[in-house]
């Protein structure tokens, strides 16, 4: 189960900018999911969940945005997101698509608490 991986990179990484930040704790993760990335949200929240206790992250609130598949046409210039699974233009039904959003996960915003 990979999500047990990206959840430890990413308490890592949220309590490096926190560090960094002098703060003493993260209060919210905010990241966006791809329905293509491959990651599980719901097994992603129970990793969240687990292996953030008794750090920096230990009472942070975690947003999961999910980002639906967004293409675009070469053939007839369409840009937006797909409704189906199926990989056609929904304008032009051609096949000829790119997809340009929905395959990636990325930390959006973190918010951090400090002493001040």
């Amino acid at each position: 189960m990979h999500e047990y991986s990206i959840v430890d990179s990413l308490l890592q990484l949220a309590e490096e900018h926190a560090i960094k930040n002098n703060a003493k704790k993260v209060t919210k993760l905010e990241i966006k999911i791809g329905v293509l990335s491959g990651v599980e949200p719901d097994l992603l929240k129970t990793a969240f969940d687990t292996f953030k206790e008794g750090t920096m992250c230990e009472e942070a609130e975690f947003i999961m945005k999910i980002q639906p598949v967004v293409v675009r046409c070469e053939k007839c210039g369409f840009e937006g997101e797909l409704s189906k699974e199926e990989y056609l233009c929904p304008q032009c039904q051609s096949g000829n698509i790119k997809i340009i959003d929905g395959e990636d996960m990325y930390l959006m915003s973190l918010e951090l608490e400090t002493d001040d």
